[in-house]
């Protein structure tokens, strides 16, 4: 734990010394504010509820193209510096390396999404929502944006630069969000299968509505285990060419 924790430390100082971190968050809260500008003041007016839905709909979106930003660098910066052999043959593990590296983004994740607080905050300014829907749909956030990272920390692991791990990570990402779609036009029982393996449509939506299912929980949870695992499997195999 404490190579994991020294190590989470020096990756979380890195985002927050780095100007490219700062860029991507100012980004994804420059376009959340002016979406949810649009969308509650904009048109007709809406229920409160349906607010704060759009609000977290729109949110899931811009946080999942920032996480493949955040995780680009993780492993694939390390190759690319050449500093990667230098860290495994250190006295620390492939799985310390991963969840090191997973932890940082994942504060670095979420201390963004703490930031766009203020506008569901702003609701209750003319109308009035749940604090449990709130809660739900950052609980939702953290999940989706924790299994992305997973995915983008395997792309940053199997690629040669930084380039090619976005576009790995982008493309694995969609593939998921596709899923939805995919299950959408076949024939059970694969269509229960594809569809239960689709990241937002499938599972999010719950959380985007203030409603917490324990399948949607431990589905991002499989998925971030699953991924940090492939990651370790294919560092161990990396030590060992």
């Amino acid at each position: 734990m404490k190579n994991v924790a020294l190590l989470a430390r020096r990756e979380l100082g890195a985002y927050l010394k780095s100007p490219m971190g700062y860029i991507i968050a100012a980004i994804v809260l420059a376009i959340d504010g002016l979406l949810f500008q649009v969308r509650a003041l904009g048109g007709e007016p809406k229920l409160s509820s349906v607010i704060l839905e759009d609000f977290f709909w729109v949110s899931s979106g811009t946080i999942m193209i920032a996480c493949v930003f955040f995780s680009m660098r993780l492993l694939a910066e390390e190759k690319q510096m050449g500093t990667l052999t230098l860290l495994l043959t250190s006295p620390i593990t492939e799985v310390e390396v991963v969840i090191g590296k997973f932890i940082s983004a994942f504060l670095f994740l979420a201390l963004l999404i703490l930031m766009t607080i203020y506008m569901p905050l702003l609701i209750f300014v003319n109308g009035k929502v749940s604090f449990g829907h709130i809660l739900s749909g950052y609980l939702g956030l953290l999940l989706l944006g924790g299994a992305c990272l997973s995915i983008g920390l395997f792309g940053s692991v199997i690629a040669k630069n930084q380039l090619l791990a976005v576009i790995i990570s982008a493309a694995l990402i969609v593939a998921l969000l596709l899923f939805w779609l995919l299950g959408a036009v076949t024939e059970p029982p694969i269509r229960d299968v594809v569809g239960y393996l689709a990241i937002h449509g499938k599972h999010f939506i719950n959380f985007q509505r203030g409603v917490i299912h324990s399948r949607d929980v431990l589905f991002y949870f499989s998925t971030i285990y699953m991924f940090l695992l492939l990651t370790t499997h294919m560092l161990q195999a990396r030590r060992w060419r």
